[in-house]
């Protein structure tokens, strides 16, 4: 193929016509790089003249995930971290000094109230006791000889004062040996499960300090620990933020928690809330709400951490889209609507975002479609290319 070259292109420039005579007398190699300079553009502008200009390619459309957006009624759960706790939790002491014989339980079984754990040796106990028995009795036939014989005004009246008050004392001390020889038997104060014996039986135990008055000194050596597990409670906190609407529905005796365990079987619990502490912390913002389960399996234990939720809202008629169609820019949240093959992008107010759901509110419509996937290469206004649908919430 032969390829004419208009005759403008062999004409040398004038620029190179017009060269001074001294530079046309010049030297032979300073000739051939003028030559060579002349030839360059020469070619230059022949391609130049031959290819005309181009337009830069165009990038395709980039390929994205849709889906479309529904209108439902979405619940407002707030999302915690919840402590399990015991509704009581005993430390059990001795009440008496004497060597531990027995225990009448395994570690980690379930006990009832009175079921007897401990026995300490009670014969010390048991001859002090019928000693008391014995000076009791003595002292009760002497006072109903005395009360005769003052009836007959055969003695003076302050003896037969004393001798009932030999007899009140002689009782008093029969009723204290009969409580000691009693607490040689340590019998569970209430239904649950017993933790690790903390003392063997064969030890000397000393009674824990205040035993005598009832209460529980400083000094008190703990045999075994009791835990109620039925029921149990489920402590957790929330926002002061959510506090008007935790008030609302509890006024409206609508507020519950459903508490997931993680087990492997084990479905979510459900109960209401009855505790709504009277204080918020002021260290940290929230405040403690509880909720009772009857723990009817053991499924929960003192101390075990759970995944707590609370419904405190209905949002009724939302638009909802996936969670992954919501993005943060400078401007705040927003999402891309495919319209017309075209994305563009709206700016949405996030009602409710529970990690898999976005309750929005915007210049939306239902049944529109949002981008899910691929929004790092979309420009707004720009076309894109859909690849597939995600599946939404149903429309209600």
């Amino acid at each position: 193929m032969n390829i004419r070259i208009p005759d403008t292109l062999t004409t040398m420039p004038s620029a190179v016509q017009t060269l001074p005579e001294r530079l046309r007398r010049s030297s032979s190699r300073t000739r051939l790089i003028v030559g060579i300079a002349a030839a360059v553009i020469v070619v230059f502008l022949a391609y130049r003249f031959f290819a005309g200009p181009s337009a830069p390619p165009r990038a395709p459309a980039p390929p994205v995930m849709v889906s479309a957006i529904a209108m439902a009624e979405v619940p407002v759960v707030e999302h915690t971290i919840g402590t399990v706790i015991s509704n009581a939790t005993v430390q059990v002491t001795a009440r008496v000094n004497g060597q531990l014989q027995k225990a009448y339980f395994k570690e980690g079984q379930m006990v009832h109230a009175g079921d007897p754990l401990f026995q300490i040796d009670p014969r010390p106990y048991q001859a002090t006791y019928d000693n008391a028995v014995a000076s009791l009795t003595a002292a009760k036939a002497k006072a109903e000889r005395f009360a005769r014989l003052r009836a007959q005004k055969a003695i003076a009246p302050q003896d037969a004062d004393d001798a009932r008050a030999a007899y009140l004392e002689a009782q008093a001390t029969a009723q204290a040996a009969r409580l000691n020889l009693d607490y040689t038997t340590i019998k569970s104060p209430i239904d649950g499960k017993t933790g690790p014996i903390m003392i063997q039986p064969g030890n000397q135990i000393t009674a824990s300090a205040g035993a005598s008055n009832g209460t529980t000194g400083a000094s008190a050596i703990t045999l075994v620990v009791i835990s109620q597990l039925q029921p149990i409670k489920v402590s957790f906190s929330l926002p002061q933020a959510d506090l008007p609407r935790i008030q609302a529905r509890q006024m409206a005796h609508n507020l519950s928690v459903d508490v997931d365990s993680h087990g492997a079987t084990a479905a979510p619990l459900s109960a209401p809330v009855d505790f709504v502490s009277n204080a918020v912390n002021g260290a940290t913002g929230t405040i403690e709400l509880r909720a009772t389960f009857p723990n009817t399996d053991n499924v929960l234990v003192p101390g075990q951490l759970v995944d707590v939720g609370v419904k405190l809202d209905l949002l009724k008629h939302a638009l909802v889209v996936p969670h992954d169609a919501v993005n943060v820019g400078p401007q705040g949240r927003y999402v891309y609507v495919v319209r017309d093959g075209n994305a563009q992008l709206v700016n949405v107010n996030v009602l409710n975002d529970d990690g898999k759901v976005a309750a929005i509110a915007g210049k939306l419509r239902p049944r529109e479609h949002v981008i899910t996937d691929g929004q790092l290469r979309v420009v707004p206004g720009a076309p894109v290319s859909i690849t597939g649908q995600h599946a939404g919430a149903a429309l209600r």
